[in-house]
């Protein structure tokens, strides 16, 4: 028994013809006509008597057209909540973010899909990238912005935006007023860095062994703001990327012009996972 079949027969007990019905179903008449004895077959009993040019529903139809049309009605239902919820703007998301970039750029994208979405749940997780990908795996969080470079093959990114790294330095440091320099320059300096465990200490160190410069470091801290107040009181200087520069924090930042001295970042989700409509309009959102 198909379910086009079930239409077939409503259509025909609905129309009292084989054409007319064959014309509802836009189907032709013959090939109508052997679903139905097709379907007959399979009950072992004739559902229609054909009276000439009109057709008559047999007892055994009459029991059988109610049950049919509570099926194709129970259809029409799964498949309207299917697509109501396909279209639901009160959904939920749960986005994660490192902390090197969450305060950042994470408002920029939010603002604009609360205004657009004001029922929707929105959940901002800040946490490093380990944490992230877990929360990812176990579905904890929906879709986490990280940074490059990501090994992990049940993972699928896509890129946001590459900015480049600047030298965070004293404003009385000689090369403050510079308009760029390598990291080769800063040899032999003291370094304030992130602490171990955020990505763009492994991004920095990274940069600077390919730099041979080996930073010596005299202060670790979870934020940028410590490090740049630190940088201000001449502990020692930093490295950021550019969208954490703070020009009230009493220092100067002069890029980088060493190739890979950048940082490219992207949004992260497990790979093959299904979305909601809530869902895939914030993954929209930061693709555009």
């Amino acid at each position: 028994m198909e379910f086009h079949q079930l239409r077939y027969v409503c259509a025909i007990a609905d129309t009292g013809s084989f054409s007319r019905a064959a014309e509802r179903c836009q189907i032709a008449q013959p090939s109508l006509s052997q679903q139905i004895l097709k379907l007959e077959e399979d009950l072992g009993a004739r559902l229609f008597d054909r009276l000439g040019r009109s057709v008559r529903l047999t007892e055994a139809g009459s029991a059988f057209l109610p049950h049919a049309r509570s099926i194709l009605n129970q259809m029409e239902t799964a498949r309207s909540s299917v697509a109501d919820k396909a279209e639901d703007v009160r959904g939920s998301v749960a986005v994660g973010a490192i902390p090197t970039i969450a305060p950042y750029l994470v408002p920029r994208y939010t603002t604009g899909f609360t205004k657009r979405y004001p029922e929707a749940q929105l959940r901002i997780v800040e946490e490093t990238t380990a944490i992230l990908i877990e929360g990812l795996r176990d579905l904890s969080i929906d879709l986490a912005i990280l940074a490059l470079p990501l090994r992990h093959k049940d993972l699928e990114v896509f890129p946001l935006r590459t900015e480049p790294l600047f030298a965070v330095l004293p404003k009385d440091h000689p090369r403050a007023g510079a308009e760029s320099l390598g990291l080769k320059d800063l040899r032999g300096e003291s370094f304030v860095m992130l602490r171990d465990g955020h990505c763009f200490r492994d991004l920095s160190m990274a940069a600077c062994t390919q730099a041979r410069v080996n930073p010596q470091i005299a202060f670790e801290s979870g934020q940028f703001s410590s490090l740049f107040a630190m940088v201000a009181a001449g502990v020692g200087i930093s490295l950021a990327p550019e969208m954490a520069i703070d020009r009230n924090a009493g220092c100067r930042y002069v890029r980088i012009n060493d190739a890979r001295a950048t940082r490219t970042i992207v949004v992260a989700m497990l790979r093959g996972r299904s979305f909601n409509h809530i869902q895939e309009e914030f993954l929209a959102g930061l693709k555009r």
